[in-house]
């Protein structure tokens, strides 16, 4: 039975990955390549089609799912930038100092992309390829060839421009549904590790592991993936499907705040041996939550109609409480009061589900004009900017300084090519670094090892399929295969990508060159791709950009983003207001909130594979983090509140103390060195007297939770300065 389990668990896993964004992409790509190379193969020759298919690959690696609005202009750099490079590799063939010459200054040039981020590395990258596949076509001694060479080059990117615009056109409606499924997969998986917080067997040892660890990394991963979702499910929400999904992504949002704030006062009741059973019962919950979660995906993956809602409400109003009576003035909420409170933030996760999966079966409807709002406001630009090109002209500026690594490797690598007594294929090892390479040294490490991998098992998989003697035709479509899996898992799992791309090369290599023994070029790949990593792996040391000098800025944007949500959540507007505007304002807040921490998790996250000696003070780093989440559950606490059960607080009570609040926190984070002190907020937590939270007035718990998020605050910025003095202190190693 087990191993049943475990059989059905892992042939599920395979068929989400079948059905998933990335692959639909992949697939698209080595269609494209297909169709295009074998066209102009019909039409000008198998030279041409070889040309061309440069010209394709060269264009793939920015041909990610995007909105329609962009995607042309998205890919038309790799195209113009690759083309003359292409053509100046194609006249300095024949010169190899020349040519050295032209690599290193426009490898620099090209790495200067990242300075636009994600949106500018893939473009790095085609840039790149299209020196390096330039150097394995073969020389010609006529201009005439060498133009006709180019043309079919520039056929072939531009025929691919045309492609992944219209393929990226035709595949929108899927890529919505698979971006959602996406992103309620890793709600899903968020869910669990929120749901094991709960268990209290393990309070002592294990539970401040998965808040540092586990969760800081998985609400990070969600915050980045919901951005992605967010570009292409909230563009042009027109129709009543595309309305349905938005509405649906905008439900996941509202999720992660209520799993957020399960984390209120978990501690303490972790700490209270007679609340095991009910912590156990809600962890249960959640968790089977969690799998309704994956099968509402799993239905939208397959294009079927989400299952029934299995409502836990009926468990959660049949938990038993201890100790629930309220408590007099000075001796703060019993834990069962504080348990009643997690159970019924647990119901609104419940409630959200339900939403959620009524959504899906079309059973609700979306709020359209938040759906219509956000679109306008909540997705990427698509327009570039010369903004992150001339703010990067600074010494200690990451991207400047990844370029000139970068450009040092490359020239290295190419006058060591030139030195091996093989050197058929010395552009491989370019190729290696180029892939290897990447700005931090945990991403470098990374790839290192999984290219390494991912070769030595291309080798033996191409070299088996050449030993077979296969005909060109099944040559042909196991090309297209190699293609498809290698740009789909790029960026999912790179050492899925290292196998394809090594098989592709090797074929690709034996079909343009027939005559060269099919053992020599596996051998060669692999020791080319054992000193290109180890050259990447040296220069990742030149000019390093450790973590501990992005950490400050970092610390700071968070900081900034924190206070401004205290501001914009414990606004009254919203009360009052005749539109959703103060709403949309602190949605905008909330994202930024989000975003800065996630941008802080994977700096921290990134640094542990640096030197000891120049890495950023964890301890205080996971304190800062974990206070920081806190921070947010207090306060979304209090905003879901005032949007949600506004009725049930008096307005009287709850102004003074929330303006008051709002500027505290404001003041405490922005300001250096302060301390929350507890006489200056509008009353201490013992002071307050809280009553049933089921009851009809809220203001007690609404003021509980100002005072809280103060003390946080206080601890929070005590932190961020202990953060900031140890990081920005002397350090030996550092440069």
């Amino acid at each position: 039975m087990p191993i049943a389990r475990f059989s059905v668990a892992h042939q599920q896993a395979a068929l989400r990955i079948a059905l998933s964004h990335y692959v639909a992409n992949g697939l698209s790509a080595a269609l494209g390549l297909l169709l295009i190379s074998g066209s102009i193969h019909l039409l000008f020759g198998a030279f041409a089609a070889a040309a061309a298919s440069v010209g394709v690959v060269v264009c793939i690696p920015p041909d990610q799912p995007a909105p329609q609005r962009g995607k042309f202009w998205q890919l038309l750099p790799a195209a113009l930038l690759g083309l003359p490079l292409f053509f100046a590799v194609q006249v300095l063939h024949a010169s190899p100092i020349a040519l050295g010459l032209l690599l290193v200054p426009a490898s620099f040039l090209a790495f200067l992309a990242a300075a636009w981020g994600k949106r500018g590395l893939p473009i790095a990258i085609s840039v790149m390829f299209s020196m390096v596949f330039s150097m394995a076509v073969p020389n010609h001694q006529d201009g005439a060839t060498t133009l006709s060479t180019c043309g079919y080059f520039a056929l072939g990117s531009g025929a691919y421009l045309v492609w992944a615009t219209l393929a990226n056109a035709a595949l929108n409606a899927r890529y919505r549904v698979q971006m959602l499924a996406d992103s309620l997969f890793s709600l899903a998986r968020l869910m669990r590790t929120q749901a094991r917080q709960f268990a209290p067997g393990d309070a002592a040892a294990d539970a401040p592991a998965p808040l540092i660890g586990q969760l800081l990394q998985q609400q990070a991963a969600l915050a980045d993936q919901l951005q992605t979702a967010r570009d292409i499910l909230l563009e042009s929400p027109r129709t009543p499907r595309r309305q349905q999904l938005a509405g649906m992504l905008m439900a996941v949002l509202e999720m992660r705040d209520h799993l957020l704030i399960c984390e209120l006062d978990l501690d303490t009741l972790k700490s209270q041996a007679g609340h095991a059973p009910v912590l156990g019962a809600l962890s249960e919950v959640v968790d089977g939550l969690a799998d309704q979660i994956e099968r509402l995906a799993d239905a939208l993956l397959r294009g079927r109609v989400p299952p029934v809602f299995e409502n836990h409400s009926s468990r959660l109003a049949s938990l038993q409480w201890a100790d629930a009576a309220p408590q007099s003035a000075g001796e703060g909420p019993s834990p069962g009061m504080l348990a009643m409170g997690l159970a019924h933030r647990v119901g609104h996760l419940d409630d959200e589900t339900l939403r959620l999966v009524a959504l899906g079966r079309g059973e609700a409807l979306p709020d359209i004009e938040l759906v219509r709002t956000h679109w306008g406001l909540f997705v990427s630009p698509t327009a570039w900017s010369w903004q992150p090109f001339i703010a990067m002209w600074r010494w200690d500026a990451p991207p400047l300084r990844h370029a000139i690594r970068a450009a040092l490797a490359i020239g290295t690598a190419y006058a060591i090519g030139l030195a091996l007594p093989w050197g058929t294929h010395d552009y491989w090892i370019l190729l290696t670094i180029v892939v290897v390479l990447r700005g931090s040294l945990a991403q470098t490490l990374e790839r290192r090892n999984h290219r390494v991998a991912g070769t030595a098992v291309g080798c033996v998989l191409a070299g088996a399929l050449l030993a077979l003697q296969a005909p060109p035709l099944v040559l042909l479509v196991l090309v297209t295969l190699s293609q498809a899996v290698a740009h789909a898992f790029a960026v999912r799992r790179y050492l899925i990508t290292a196998v394809a791309a090594t098989v592709l090369g090797l074929l690709q290599a034996h079909m343009l060159n027939a005559g060269v023994s099919p053992g020599f070029e596996v051998v060669e790949r692999l020791a080319d791709t054992l000193l290109g990593v180890a050259i990447a792996w040296a220069f990742s040391y030149v000019l390093p950009s450790w973590e501990r000098q992005q950490i400050p800025a970092l610390v700071r944007r968070s900081l900034a983003a924190q206070a401004r949500h205290a501001r914009v959540a414990l606004g009254l507007g919203q009360l009052q207001a005749v539109d959703n505007e103060p709403e949309l304002q602190w949605r905008l807040a909330r994202r930024e909130a989000y975003d800065s921490l996630s941008a802080l998790v994977q700096a921290t996250q990134r640094s542990l594979s640096e030197p000891r000696a120049v890495r950023p003070p964890l301890e205080p780093l996971g304190r800062l983090l974990a206070r920081s989440y806190q921070l947010l559950a207090q306060l979304t606490t209090v905003k879901t509140m005032l949007l949600r059960r506004r009725g049930a607080l008096t307005l009287q009570q709850i102004r003074t103390p929330m303006q008051q609040a709002a500027q505290t926190i404001g003041t405490t984070l922005m300001q250096a060195h302060t301390t929350a002190v507890a006489s200056n907020r509008p009353g201490a937590v013992e002071a307050i007297e809280l009553n049933d939270p089921f009851d009809s007035d809220l203001s007690p718990w609404l003021l509980r939770r100002l005072d809280l998020a103060g003390d946080i605050a206080g601890q929070l910025r005590s932190d961020a300065d202990q953060v900031l003095q140890l990081v920005e202190a002397p350090t030996p190693g550092r440069k």
